[in-house]
């Protein structure tokens, strides 16, 4: 089994649309990358801790590639935009890859070449030794699947992971 833990704006979307495929047994939503121990959602979302939003994804290898893990990843977000997607404005939404060893910096370094071919040279994704990973609350857990009429579920979580089930779509459950 391997961990990423990755940013790529609110951990809803990342959540909900990792959830979807075969060999990922766990997606869990946290913060990372800042300097506060224990952060809360409401601390975070002020933007002064210097936290990502970020989800921690354990996948089997033998199921569904480190490749296809991260290129899922530049596709579920833009990573041209700095501290931002969308209308979530604010470092704890920037586009990050937190390693834990030197093969899955390799990786992360790997997978920006590839979407470079898609995104271009803007891509702002950073790529970081991983710190503290510190799990969101409760509430935050799967949170499209308990909430999928709320309204920002709606309109902008749902979107993301029709997208990625429809590019994807061999590699779901």
């Amino acid at each position: 089994m391997t961990t990423f833990v990755l940013a790529g704006g609110c951990f809803w979307c990342l959540d909900s649309a990792y959830t979807q495929f075969r060999g990922v047994s766990d997606v869990t939503c946290g913060y990372t990358a800042g300097e506060l121990e224990n952060p809360s959602y409401q601390i975070v979302c002020d933007g002064d801790t210097g936290h990502a939003e970020v989800v921690s994804i354990t996948f089997d290898e033998s199921v569904i590639s480190t490749g296809d893990i991260l290129d899922i990843f530049f596709t579920l977000h833009d990573p041209t935009q700095l501290n931002r997607q969308g209308n979530d404005i604010g470092t704890q939404y920037r586009s990050g890859m937190y390693y834990s060893s030197e093969d899955q910096r390799e990786a992360f370094e790997s997978a920006v070449s590839r979407a470079k071919e898609i995104w271009g040279q803007g891509i702002v994704t950073e790529i970081e030794p991983l710190g503290t990973f510190w799990t969101a609350e409760e509430y935050h857990q799967d949170f499209f699947a308990k909430n999928p009429n709320q309204g920002y579920c709606v309109a902008v979580v749902a979107p993301k992971v029709n997208k990625v089930r429809a590019k994807f779509s061999q590699l779901l459950k």
